[in-house]
Parts: structure tokens; C-alpha cells; sequence
């Protein structure tokens, strides 16, 4: 039986010269979750960070975010936190108010980047 602990999927998949990262949640090292959406989206970018960097890239290369708010009134505090993580210009992106199936994060990102043709 898979469980959310080992659910069937790859964390990280290239294809095409783009980079696929599975969904990422503000899950702390010892299995908390932070307090508000400003932690948990900081909390999930580093993640995403450190999952490129296994691969040689870096939140620059991200080109497509997509976005799953547990809260509408969040939207504003993600924003915040995403503008200190991206510049100009920005990936494209879609948000989602959704309900996550894991209980506790208001927040769910997952990304592709683009691989530079020498990586």
C-alpha cells in the first residue's frame, strides 16, 4: 500500500532541456509545518532551492510556477514572499485555492525550470 510517506512519483524529472519538480510542501525537517503563509512559502522556496541545486540550477532558472493557496485571504503574504525570491522577469504563473490532501501547510508550489544548454 503507498502512503503520502512514499506516494508513487519522482521528485525531480528532466525532460527536453526543462527541469520537473513534484509539488513542494512546508514541511520543517523534523515533520512540522510553520506557522503562516509567509514561513510556509519561504520554507517551500528554500526546498525548491535545494532540490535544483542537486541539478545545477537555481530558483533563476524556475520558468512556470503553479501555486496552491489553501486560503484566498493568503494571496497577498505569498506575494510578498514570492517577490523576494524572483525578479523580473518572472516565471509564469497559476494560482489555485485548493484543499491540500496533506492537513496542516496552506501552501503547495511546484515549478519547471529550464536547464542552460551546458548542464
Amino acid at each position: 500500500m503507498t502512503t503520502l510517506a512514499s506516494p508513487p512519483l519522482s521528485k525531480v524529472r528532466r525532460a527536453h532541456g526543462l527541469v520537473f519538480l513534484s509539488g513542494e510542501l512546508p514541511f520543517a525537517a523534523d515533520g512540522s509545518v510553520p506557522e503562516g503563509i509567509a514561513a510556509q512559502t519561504q520554507l517551500c522556496l528554500r526546498r525548491i532551492g535545494s532540490t535544483l541545486e542537486t541539478v545545477g540550477l537555481t530558483l533563476k532558472d524556475i520558468v512556470q510556477v503553479t501555486t496552491y493557496l489553501t486560503e484566498p485571504s493568503d494571496f497577498g503574504a505569498f506575494n510578498a514572499v514570492y517577490r523576494q525570491h524572483f525578479a523580473e522577469p518572472f516565471p509564469t504563473r497559476t494560482t489555485v485555492v485548493a484543499q491540500l490532501v496533506v492537513p496542516g501547510p496552506r501552501v503547495e508550489l511546484t515549478v519547471v525550470a529550464a536547464a542552460p544548454s551546458n548542464v
